[in-house]
């Protein structure tokens, strides 16, 4: 006779293997039926989808060891100019959609029949003029969300899509059965107005203005499915922490000032996003919530397989947060990475484990934070 005790215990585990094989039937389901759906990919964004646009000679400041180990040690084995240990959101859903990784756009030539990667590390939403006008000029990356516009112009012309609306064969051959991928960008308009008489509220407006220019020209070229990433909690990151006074926390345990920094310009974004779907009632435009799936893991981090939620995995320091701005990931002051890069958040005091961004990505592509979910976006694509 089985004793209640040994009943509830195999309760207990038939019910957690159900959860477990039903979240990952979800992703997978998503993962078979996205297949096919779309053929190429054109990404955006900054360091968080950044495939190879930037190296250690023109990398931001503070982050010039990209091309260096341990960078790329997790999956490449060995560095490929991305900001982490190993794959990005933007390689996930590469894989989930059955198409290669993205080629960065510099220094490819030729054509690009899967898409090609814009995003560049350091990138900012506000163009480089306004950083100039008010002498914001330390080691900053020039480019910005403007300059990868430029580029995807020079990259659809190269293809004979010439003209800002065009139905050309050339243009439909380019942009029919695309994705547009519109990650993360906004942070480092932020991170470089520090201490200037530039308010937050100023950048956030000027930086929402430009990303929602962009968005409308990328629209009005006839493009019909995009996802847009929100600002994740940047106070969560052990830049932020270990320069943040001690008593600047929220319940995260994160840097209350700089979370709610990013919480309002999120909030505004997605207000925007609304309004650009009423403007564009044939485009699915989908919103991916960063800030919410990155708290919701921060909230319970040993859930999710984390042991070290604020902690660098590579870096120099050691606890609480391995991380010196003069000694970052790459170079020759930092540490050796952590032996298992899995049980950390953080990879180098700003940007993300593979096991991370494999998270978020299975958050995003389950429907879980995508509004509407992705699942959608790629079912009206396979009806269409």
């Amino acid at each position: 006779m089985v004793s209640p005790s040994t009943y509830f215990s195999s309760q207990i585990t038939l019910i957690a293997i159900f959860f477990f094989f039903s979240e990952n039937f979800a992703f997978t389901t998503t993962a078979r039926t996205s297949g096919g759906s779309f053929t190429k990919i054109y990404a955006f964004g900054d360091s968080f989808t950044d495939t190879g646009n930037t190296r250690s000679a023109s990398g931001p400041n503070g982050f010039r060891h990209v091309s260096n180990p341990p960078y790329g040690s997790t999956f490449f084995h060995h560095p490929t100019n991305r900001y982490s240990d190993g794959r990005l959101v933007i390689d996930f859903v590469a894989e989930t959609l059955s198409l290669p990784y993205l080629p960065p756009y510099l220094g490819h030539r030729g054509e690009a029949p899967h898409g090609i990667n814009f995003a560049v590390a350091g990138s900012t939403a506000i163009n480089h003029a306004f950083f100039v006008r008010n002498n914001l000029l330390f080691d900053m990356t020039p480019q910005s969300i403007q300059t990868q516009m430029i580029w995807f112009n020079k990259f659809l012309e190269s293809q004979g899509c010439r003209g800002a609306v065009s139905s050309s064969p050339e243009c439909k051959a380019v942009l029919d059965d695309a994705l547009i991928w519109v990650g993360e960008i906004g942070v480092n308009d932020y991170a470089y107005t520090v201490g200037s008489f530039v308010s937050s509220d100023i950048v956030r407006k000027l930086a929402i203005a430009s990303v929602t220019g962009f968005l409308q020209t990328l629209l009005k070229k006839g493009v019909k499915n995009i996802v847009v990433q929100g600002l994740p909690p940047t106070g969560c990151l052990p830049l932020a922490m270990a320069l943040a006074a001690v008593d600047d926390r929220d319940d995260l345990g994160c840097v209350k000032s700089a979370n709610n920094q990013s919480y309002t310009h999120t909030v505004v974004y997605q207000k925007t996003v609304e309004d650009l779907r009423k403007q564009f009632p044939d485009a699915v435009i989908t919103y991916l919530d960063y800030w919410n799936a990155y708290a919701m893991v921060m909230k319970n981090p040993e859930k999710y397989g984390f042991k070290e939620p604020f902690m660098a995995c590579c870096g120099s320091g050691g606890p609480p947060y391995n991380f010196d701005v003069f000694s970052t990931c790459g170079s020759a002051e930092a540490n050796i990475a952590c032996p298992n890069p899995s049980q950390y958040i953080n990879w180098d005091g700003v940007h993300l484990t593979e096991a991370m961004y494999k998270l978020l990505s299975r958050m995003f592509l389950s429907g879980k934070f995508s509004h509407p979910p992705f699942v959608s976006l790629t079912g009206r694509k396979q009806h269409d």
